[in-house]
């Protein structure tokens, strides 16, 4: 999963060697953060927010599989 979400967001950045995903493990959920250059913070979130509500769609869809509950943040 980590994979698909780094592979989504260096194709978004125009600095795709800043991109860094961390998977975290709280209680049921997996947590994702992605944090990106500063310049390409707004290419990744989105006028109103969607490309990360479309990244975040796309990561839920995914971890159907596994069967757990995904959460994707932005770091600041």
């Amino acid at each position: 999963m980590a994979e698909l979400l780094e592979f989504l967001v260096r194709a978004l950045v125009e600095d795709p060697e800043a991109v860094v995903v961390e998977e975290l493990e709280e209680d049921d959920s997996l947590v994702y953060e992605i944090t990106v250059a500063e310049d390409d913070r707004g290419r990744v979130i989105g006028r109103g927010g969607r490309v990360v509500n479309a990244i975040r769609t796309i990561a839920k869809a995914a971890a159907v599989r596994l069967d757990r509950r995904v959460i994707v943040d932005i770091i600041d």
